[in-house]
C-alpha cells in the first residue's frame, strides 16, 4: 500500500511539473489607448529576441478575437512561440480601448494612425532595452502595417497570410466572386477612392465596405502596395501563407516573395487564415469560432527558428 501511495505520489507530481509553465505573462499599457499582454520565457534575458504580433482587419484584440470570430488565433501563438524562448507582445488595436471608453470616433481613423501604433510599441521596447532583436509579425492587414512600420525601427519582419497586392484588387476579387453583378459600380466606387476623394453612396448594398464614416480609412489605405512597401526593407523577412487560406491566397505571399527574392517564403499545407489545420473543407468557416482549436505547430516553429537566427 505504501509503495502504491509513493508511486501514485510521483506519478502526480510529474504530471503537474509536465504542465508547469516555461513562460510568464505581464499586462503591458503602451499608453492609456494602447495595451497588451508580454509573453515572458522563464529563461528570459538580454540575448532573448521579442517578437511584436499585429493583428489583422477589424477591431480584434491581443487574443486574435472579436465578434464573430473567437478563435484564439493569436493567444495560441504567442503562448507557442513563448515555450520556445521568444518573448511576444500581443495588444489590443486602439479601437477597442476606445469602444470601451465610448470615444471611438471611425472617420476620424486612418490605415496611417495603425501604423504610427506599431511605431510607438516598438519605440516602448526599444527604449527598455530588456530584449536582444525586436522582429514585427503581422497578420493579414497587419502584415502591410507591419511591413511599414518596420522599416528602419525592426531587426526582423514577418507576414502571415499578408496581401501581395493592393487591398483594392483584393477587395474587388472577394466582392465580384461572391456579387459579380457589381463589378461595374464596385469599380467605380474603389478607383474615387483611390483617387483620394470620398463619395455619397447610392447602393444599400455595399454600405458595409463603403459606408461613408469608413471611406477616409480605406483612402488612407489604397495609397499602399506591398510589392513596393516590402522592397524597402534591408532586414530579414519571412513570409507565411497556408493552402487553405479562404481569404489570402498563396498566391499573394508568392508575390511578395517575388518582390523580395531575399526572404524565406513558407507555404503551409491545410493551414487557414486563423492558422488552423483543416482537414476537410467543410471544417474551414467553423474553425473561426473554435476557442479551443490549436494553431499548426509548423507556424509555431517556423517562426521561432526565424526569430532565433537573428
Amino acid at each position: 500500500m505504501k509503495k502504491a501511495l509513493l508511486t501514485y505520489l510521483f506519478l502526480f507530481s510529474t504530471i503537474i511539473f509536465a504542465q508547469e509553465k516555461t513562460f510568464k505573462t505581464e499586462e503591458i499599457s503602451i499608453d492609456p489607448m494602447l495595451n497588451g499582454t508580454l509573453y515572458k520565457p522563464n529563461k528570459s534575458s538580454k540575448k532573448t529576441n521579442l517578437v511584436i504580433l499585429i493583428p489583422g482587419s477589424g477591431i480584434p484584440d491581443r487574443n486574435g478575437n472579436q465578434p464573430g470570430a473567437s478563435n484564439n488565433s493569436l493567444k495560441f501563438l504567442s503562448e507557442g512561440l513563448a515555450s520556445k524562448d521568444i518573448a511576444v507582445f500581443a495588444y489590443d488595436k486602439r479601437a477597442i480601448a476606445q469602444l470601451k471608453a465610448g470615444n471611438i470616433s471611425e472617420k476620424d481613423v486612418t490605415f496611417d494612425d495603425v501604423i504610427a501604433d506599431v511605431k510607438q510599441v516598438i519605440q516602448y521596447f526599444k527604449t527598455k532595452k530588456e530584449f536582444n532583436k525586436i522582429i514585427i509579425s503581422g497578420h493579414s492587414e497587419g502584415s502591410l502595417v507591419g511591413m511599414i512600420a518596420s522599416k528602419d525601427n525592426a531587426d526582423g519582419y514577418v507576414s502571415i497570410a499578408g496581401a501581395g497586392r493592393p487591398i483594392d484588387e483584393i477587395l474587388e476579387e472577394q466582392v465580384v466572386k461572391q456579387a459579380p453583378f457589381l463589378k461595374t459600380e464596385l469599380r467605380k466606387n474603389l478607383d474615387i477612392l483611390k483617387s483620394g476623394q470620398t463619395f455619397k453612396l447610392e447602393n444599400k448594398m455595399l454600405s458595409s465596405l463603403f459606408r461613408e464614416s469608413v471611406q477616409p480609412y480605406l483612402i488612407s489605405w489604397f495609397k499602399y502596395d506591398p510589392r513596393v512597401e516590402i522592397k524597402k526593407l534591408q532586414i530579414p523577412v519571412l513570409i507565411i501563407n497556408g493552402t487553405k487560406d479562404l481569404q489570402v491566397p498563396e498566391s499573394d505571399a508568392e508575390l511578395l516573395h517575388e518582390a523580395y527574392p531575399k526572404s524565406e517564403l513558407v507555404i503551409i499545407e491545410n493551414m487557414n487564415h486563423v492558422f488552423k489545420e483543416i482537414k476537410e473543407d467543410s471544417e474551414n468557416m467553423k474553425s473561426y469560432n473554435d476557442l479551443t482549436l490549436p494553431v499548426v505547430p509548423e507556424l509555431i516553429e517556423k517562426i521561432a527558428t526565424f526569430a532565433k537566427k537573428l
